[in-house]
């Protein structure tokens, strides 16, 4: 294949990408199902369209779209959330995980591929998307609910859970055998973890002075380029390329150039991620499907009985009713990138090659129930708990909403919301700031934290033009 012929192919798979996306969003669907169906489609085991792409042709543009999904995740990692409500955050977070963990344990050892493969599928079975999660709340404008702050610090506590495991699963399923080995390796792994960590915690000043720089070309060279080292650093000690990336966007998360990176890191993720899934759809076989169909299936209705009833036991635990604990189910129903790149990792170490179908079609189908039960998880607690009927709730939410057009513009609700959509989406606080002071005449540059507070920096006297914006953000959609 020519490179012509093969930047023809890619630019058509991107464009169907498009067009079945902004299908997808018409209904509800996020966009990662959307990217693994293209590469199916793809796929030279697919023979639908006459495409044969192949995997090897966007392997190393993939690896760099796994790192990107775990540094933003890192990035966005809200440290005051979570030290600040650790313990009824582990109590909630944790339980729901640790339930989820065992049971998809047991049933991975039902499955019986393989007692590395059963840790493998407790794993996919065990966290929700936090990507699809932040995204939902912030479609469906839930960010004002009462059970939304459990909804996002359960997500916190998954990703410490996720990077936490990554660093103990790359070494389960490297084939060590010597148990000496096994521990220093661990022992290496959690010292990097714990490094990395405090200094993230700690050390957020120091790395502001180091990274700091007006040029924006030279800007987002620095920190691509750090977020490919530490993914090669963490695969060199044995973490894994995704831990070591996650924790490189943890550090920079904590400095005060936060947004900056956001904004020119955001759009990098969503083209490199997007071959991320491409790559994964086109590894699919839909011949292997069968031999995993009954496995998928009984996966999927443990997720759904495991997550509505957790939904009810983190509602008691943080008293809010039983609609909002349905809500909060709904919501954490998602399962997304993080099975497929466990799936990914799987295939690397030479587990059995059923973890793969088994993880794309397990995301495939609730990327897409996941998102439909968050959508009508209000109107069934209506139903359910409050005694009307669905079709009464439903138009007696129409009613309302007809209200809220008719109704003359509130400047400040539609603020408060901004605000509130802006942090939520990830925005730090130049965004928040610049919204509460659009009318000062000068914005000190670097001078607010993640929560729009203001706060002493090294850069006293470095001043914006009136109607300059510090840190300008681009719209996005968090979808990873």
């Amino acid at each position: 294949m020519d490179i012509g012929h093969e930047l023809l192919v890619l630019g058509v798979l991107f464009v169907i990408a498009y067009v079945l996306g902004r299908l997808g969003k018409v209904i509800g669907l996020p966009a990662i199902p959307i990217y693994m169906l293209v590469g199916l489609i793809a796929s030279p085991n697919f023979h639908f369209f006459p495409l044969s792409f192949k995997s090897s042709d966007v392997e190393l543009i993939a690896v760099v779209g796994l790192i990107f999904l775990l540094f933003s995740l890192g990035l966005e990692f809200d440290q005051d959330e979570f030290f600040g409500n650790i313990r009824s955050l582990l109590l909630s977070g944790g339980t729901r995980i640790l339930i989820n963990f065992g049971v998809g344990f047991a049933f991975g050892m039902w499955v019986g591929w393989g007692s590395r493969e059963a840790l493998i599928i407790a794993g996919m079975t065990a966290t929700s998307s936090s990507a699809i999660v932040t995204k939902l709340l912030i479609e469906l404008r839930r960010l004002a609910n009462r059970e939304t702050p459990v909804i996002l610090g359960i997500a916190v506590v998954e990703d410490v859970f996720i990077a936490i495991y990554l660093a103990i699963v790359t070494v389960i399923i490297g084939g060590a055998t010597n148990i000496w080995a096994i521990v220093l390796q661990l022992t290496i792994s959690f010292a990097f973890l714990i490094a990395m960590f405090a200094l993230a915690r700690w050390g957020g000043r120091v790395v502001s002075r180091l990274i700091g720089t007006r040029d924006d070309e030279l800007f987002t060279i620095l920190f691509f380029g750090l977020a490919v080292a530490f993914g090669g650093i963490g695969e060199l000690l044995g973490v894994s390329d995704a831990i070591g990336a996650f924790l490189i966007g943890l550090v920079l998360g904590a400095t005060r150039y936060k947004a900056r990176i956001e904004q020119f890191a955001l759009p990098l993720r969503d083209v490199f991620a997007a071959f991320f899934f491409l790559n994964f759809g086109l590894a699919l076989n839909p011949a292997t499907f069968g031999p995993v169909l009954v496995p998928v299936i009984v996966a999927i209705v443990m997720t759904l009985v495991l997550n509505t009833a957790g939904g009810q036991l983190i509602a008691r635990l943080n008293k809010l009713t039983p609609a909002e604990g349905l809500n909060v189910s709904g919501m954490l129903q998602n399962r997304g990138e993080f099975a497929l790149i466990l799936a990914t990792l799987a295939a690397g170490a030479g587990l059995d090659s059923r973890l793969t179908p088994f993880a794309g079609l397990y995301v495939l189908i609730m990327a897409i129930v996941g998102p439909v039960l968050a959508v009508n998880s209000e109107r069934f607690g209506g139903w359910l708990f409050s005694g009307q009927s669905i079709g009464e709730r439903f138009s007696r939410r129409r009613r309302e909403a007809a209200a809220l057009d008719d109704a003359p513009l509130d400047p400040t609700r539609d603020r408060d919301f901004a605000l509130a959509e802006a942090a939520m989406a990830g925005a730090a606080g130049d965004d928040l700031a610049a919204l509460d002071v659009a009318a000062s005449d000068h914005v000190p540059v670097g001078a607010v934290d993640g929560r729009g507070t203001f706060l002493e920096d090294d850069h006293e006297g470095e001043l914006l033009a009136p109607g300059e914006s510090p840190d300008a953000q681009t719209e996005r959609d968090p979808e990873y």
